[in-house]
């Protein structure tokens, strides 16, 4: 196992403003020291991740929590993405899916992916969060 990470940015991605909000706001409560970000599609997941426009100050996530049925770019387009992003990116971030799908290919399909840590139903909750956070970071 890799040594543990410290936890300082969340990044928040998925479609629903008002699921972003509520993610906010159990992230907020259950870690006030974190800088939490929220973006509304994969596209600008990815974005935020490569510094790009407003985002080039931003700091880099340790967790990302993302959505996978967003219109046009989905969070399987966005993995496939990531998957091409820098080393350093991925040493860094861990990706939990949060989603509503009750389609079981879709926790396979997740498995899959290396990058995917964590694979849980909406709305993320303290468990969830806990559960990503004690695995992944000091």
């Amino acid at each position: 196992m890799s040594e543990k990470k410290i936890l300082d940015c969340v990044l928040l991605i998925d479609d629903d403003e008002a699921t972003n909000f509520y993610h906010t706001i159990i992230v907020e409560e259950e870690c006030d020291s974190v800088h939490i970000q929220s973006v509304k599609s994969a596209k600008e997941g990815l974005d935020y991740l490569l510094g790009k426009g407003d985002y080039s100050k931003c700091p880099q996530p340790g967790i990302i929590f993302l959505d996978i049925n967003m219109p046009g770019m989905n969070g399987w387009d966005f993995l496939a993405k990531y998957d091409e992003l820098s080393k350093n990116i991925h040493e860094r971030a861990v990706v939990t899916i949060l989603t509503t799908s009750m389609n079981p290919d879709d926790k396979k399909r997740a498995a899959t992916i290396p990058a995917v840590k964590e694979f849980a139903n909406k709305p993320l909750t303290p468990e969830t969060f806990w559960k990503v956070v004690n695995e992944n970071f000091a």
